[in-house]
């Protein structure tokens, strides 16, 4: 029989995969949708797990019966792991995260202020890193690093919120100060199915997460704006945004010069201009949320403007790494539709020039999403090459197939190597080359196996070849 009156020892160490469990630990047995963590109580029993938490009932005196196991282990997480950093920031939305995150963190370096940031890339604190497996850790993970982030004597954490970290409460139980919503556009509906069900997942860090008297940052001119507004109004979250109608930045004018664009805003009613080689409008809108976020984490407006100019493009998003004489060649994580659309829109604009687009779609993601990329790089490119992104278990020739319905003109180069050579080798003066989808990876994955792979690496090494 169950013992419903027993309770987790905060003492002894907690895991989630049986293979890792060892002698007087707690496993909890989580129901994922690829893994039954009750098919492996048996196994974790004989690691030397001495207690089990599981929904599902199971005989013995060690065993804890609840009906949510991942809400059990963020309520018991935020006990162990009590010691965390004052002010913990987060950032939600399809786009953009990575790069709000790794913006406010040079913000703050460059005002040496302790800071560190949780997510895609990484965990990178005081110019250490530490890697982790994904967007938004597992619940363990996140608590054990925030306590290991506020031993190292930082107080300023901003993370990425994913969507599948949010739905499977990987976040409860952190006491956030505040939080960002970037936009919303199709992604990610092999998880949720539908767009409904997306959303919900990231306005849950909104509806549950954040607290009375914490605060949001919003972008005015999305289409979700009104209703996080409205979420924000009845919760009493204050609310700081920009756009059009944003009572924090307000954009006055943009233009691009000598590559560079010059930026003039209003300000907390002050007026400021700078410049920023950062490429396309959406950066600057992901550059707005890291301001806001920096001004409200350390009241310092004026220093932050001044510290924007030494702000650095985050590692493969619309990145420059080389030029072949005087055409650049570009890395950029676009993998949804619209991430893709904003990236050539950017390019064109910034550059003005004709663009080469590489890229291809991971497999046993949302398959929907293919032909409609096909159709965005067969308006804005003026040259495609197909080519493998993670095929993962499915057929890497099905995916480009699908994809090249919306651009039949496009050609196909399995072996992204040999397509980014193509690239770079055909690349003619005054256009640009754009290597979308992997971005930061440093692997690539197959059914059977997992390869080192770098567009970083090789698009440098084949432009010292080929320049």
């Amino acid at each position: 029989m169950q013992n419903k009156a027993l309770n987790v020892n905060l003492k002894n160490n907690f895991y989630i995969n049986s293979k890792q469990v060892k002698k007087n630990s707690v496993f909890f047995a989580i129901e994922g949708t690829k893994q039954l963590g009750s098919k492996y109580i048996h196994e974790a029993i004989k690691k030397g797990a001495r207690q089990i938490v599981a929904e599902k009932k199971f005989k013995g005196n060690n065993f804890i019966n609840v009906k949510d196991v991942r809400g059990y282990l963020a309520e018991h997480c935020a006990r162990k792991y009590s010691n965390k950093p004052k002010n913990i920031l987060a950032v939600t939305g399809t786009n953009g995260k990575s790069s709000v995150c790794n913006f406010y963190y040079q913000i703050l370096l460059n005002l040496n202020i302790p800071v560190a940031t949780i997510g895609t890339l990484g965990c990178f604190y005081k110019r250490n890193f530490k890697k982790l497996s994904l967007t938004t850790p597992d619940t363990i993970t996140i608590h054990k690093t925030l306590e290991f982030l506020k031993k190292k004597k930082i107080n300023n954490i901003i993370l990425e919120a994913s969507s599948h970290g949010l739905h499977q409460k990987r976040l409860n139980n952190i006491n956030f100060n505040g939080a960002a919503f970037t936009n919303f556009t199709q992604d990610h509906l092999d998880y949720h199915r539908n767009l409904k069900n997306y959303l919900n997942a990231k306005l849950y860090l909104f509806n549950s997460l954040l607290k009375k008297n914490s605060y949001a940052i919003l972008d005015t001119d999305i289409p979700q704006y009104q209703k996080i507004l409205s979420i924000c109004k009845k919760k009493k979250i204050k609310v700081y945004s920009f756009g059009k109608k944003g009572n924090t930045i307000k954009l006055i004018s943009k233009k691009v010069k000598d590559g560079k664009q010059i930026i003039k805003i209003n300000l907390k009613n002050k007026i400021y201009i700078f410049s920023t080689f950062l490429i396309g409008d959406f950066q600057i809108k992901n550059l707005f949320f890291s301001v806001i976020f920096s001004g409200l984490s350390t009241n310092k407006w004026d220093e932050i403007i001044h510290k924007l100019k030494f702000i650095k493009s985050t590692k493969g998003r619309m990145e420059v790494i080389g030029y072949k004489k005087n055409s650049p060649v570009i890395i950029d994580y676009a993998h949804t539709p619209d991430a893709l659309k904003n990236a050539l829109v950017s390019v064109k604009k910034h550059f003005n020039l004709p663009i080469t687009l590489i890229f291809g779609c991971g497999g046993e993601r949302d398959k929907k999403k293919r032909i409609q990329m096909g159709k965005i790089a067969n308006t804005l490119a003026k040259k495609i090459l197909l080519t493998n992104d993670n095929p993962r278990s499915e057929d890497p020739r099905k995916i480009v197939r699908q994809i090249r319905q919306g651009c039949k003109q496009a050609k196909i180069i399995y072996d992204r190597k040999k397509a980014i050579e193509k690239g770079i080798k055909e690349l003619k003066a005054n256009s640009v080359l754009l290597i979308a989808g992997k971005g930061h990876e440093d692997i690539q994955v197959f059914k059977n196996k997992t390869i080192p792979f770098s567009d970083h690496k090789i698009s440098k090494l084949l432009l010292q070849r080929y320049v």
